[in-house]
């Protein structure tokens, strides 16, 4: 069966790292992976700024790549909460893209939601000898409902041990151009999720959105903390992809 594995942007220019440990994982469910080589963004900046204009247009672009493919992975929250959750407003008064927009919604997961609910992974072969805390991202939890996929697979991980903390569910402050935005509220949202993370005792944050990833570990080194990992929660499932 074929499966469109949507990078997102971050993803390609910031750690495609993530992107090939999101394909180990599909591929080791036993997928066959397609991965259009001219996809680009889902268009949520443009759609969160008020650019309607490029947002339909990035929109549009990406229903048309990904229109063969039985279902479409996304290791990203708020990509996929835009997909499922936006598109059909972006193409809101437009009958033939506004079906088209829903059958894709219909199609398309977050990566854990993915190999919990249709790959039904029984387990997983990576080890990582440790503790995390998982920090759940905004737009996963609260626009398509992940919050229990990932700790059901980090908790068949050989050796992993999660520790809570405190407002995991709490926003990091990243919030795509809020960040930009706000900017003092958003460093202040930031320092208050590390400083939980700090009180966590765990030895590496664990999420599902590469934004709350690169704002988290950039107030974690700015604030002195050389040691906490930051990863992607397809990192820790996938271990080692030679990437």
């Amino acid at each position: 069966m074929r499966v469109g594995l949507f990078v997102t942007c971050l993803v390609d220019l910031m750690r495609p790292s993530i992107g090939l440990a999101a394909l180990k994982l599909l591929e080791d469910a036993g997928y066959e992976v397609t991965v259009p080589a001219a996809q680009t963004c889902c268009g949520q900046p443009g759609w969160n700024s008020g650019d309607r204009k490029a947002a339909r247009a990035l929109a549009e672009r990406l229903i048309a790549q990904f229109e063969e493919c039985r279902y479409v992975v996304v290791p990203s929250g708020s990509c996929a909460g835009m997909i499922r959750a936006h598109f059909p407003e972006v193409f809101a008064g437009e009958p033939d893209m506004l079906a088209k927009a829903r059958e894709l919604a219909g199609r398309t997961y977050e990566l854990t939601e993915f190999l919990t609910k249709i790959a039904k992974r029984a387990g997983v072969s990576a080890r990582f000898d440790g503790t995390v805390t998982y920090h759940d991202s905004c737009s996963g939890l609260r626009e398509i409902g992940v919050k229990a996929q990932p700790r059901q697979l980090l908790a068949k991980v050989a050796g992993l041990k999660l520790i809570e903390m405190e407002e995991c569910e709490t926003c990091c402050g990243f919030g795509g151009t809020f960040s930009i935005k706000y900017g003092d509220i958003s460093s202040a949202m930031a320092e208050k999720k590390c400083a939980n993370i700090e009180a966590s005792g765990a030895q590496a944050v664990v999420l599902g959105d590469l934004g709350c990833m690169l704002n988290i570990e950039g107030r974690l080194r700015r604030r002195g903390d050389a040691k906490t990992r930051v990863l992607h929660v397809a990192e820790v499932l996938a271990g080692p992809t030679g990437g």
